[in-house]
């Protein structure tokens, strides 16, 4: 008996190898925002870009020594972001490590969140990411860059990063709503060939990581 469980142990593991979290973060903020979303890009992921990420997100606070063991993590909300002086430290060094954060504005997180990536980086100006980026090329085209997926204010969709040694480490997509269109198709009732953008855009953001 012990040695079947070891054996499906193995199995599990291997069948799992990668795992990706989803930052809770303080200030009043809703971190938990979109609480479908990670799971559905998970699973699109593993089906059509043959990764083989758990299909349960972790959920990992921005000051933890444990953010180390996720290559990518999401941010997501509609509101204030705090991130303490151990908290920028931590992400600081875990960027640098070679780790990526992707933070999507559920709209109304972008007067709070630049002034607290411009803490993470001082010396580092969010730089509009250009359509001809890989992450916009592959294993799906992007040709104008990042797509729309909810509309708010008219504003088009823009995807700015901060880049370490011309490596992109931090990705913030702004007036697109992503992760809106990764959630389960009643939460927003978004038409099939919408859903289908932005789960191929977040295919690209993994493709982009585990390929770095």
């Amino acid at each position: 008996m012990k040695k079947i469980y070891s054996v499906l142990l193995l199995i599990s593991i291997s069948s799992f190898s990668q795992e990706i979290a989803l930052i809770k973060y303080n200030g009043g903020g809703d971190w938990y925002a979109n609480p479908t979303s990670l799971p559905n890009l998970i699973k699109y992921c593993n089906a059509t870009i043959d990764t083989k990420i758990n299909p349960k997100p972790a959920t990992v606070e921005p000051g933890s020594p444990t953010i180390f063991s996720y290559p990518f993590l999401h941010m997501t909300g509609h509101g204030n972001v705090i991130f303490n002086d151990a908290e920028v430290s931590n992400l600081k060094k875990y960027l640098s490590a070679g780790g990526f954060i992707h933070i999507d504005d559920n709209y109304g997180m972008d007067q709070y969140i630049r002034k607290e990536i411009k803490k993470i980086f001082p010396n580092n100006e969010l730089i509009e990411i250009p359509s001809t980026h890989a992450i916009f090329q592959k294993p799906f085209s992007f040709p104008n860059g990042l797509p729309k997926i909810h509309e708010h204010d008219g504003k088009r969709p823009q995807a700015f990063g901060i880049f370490i040694e011309n490596k992109l480490v931090l990705l913030y997509s702004y007036e697109c709503d992503l992760g809106d269109g990764w959630e389960d198709p009643e939460v927003h009732n978004d038409p099939i060939p919408v859903r289908e953008k932005a789960l191929k855009m977040g295919a690209n953001i993994i493709n982009y990581i585990f390929n770095n």
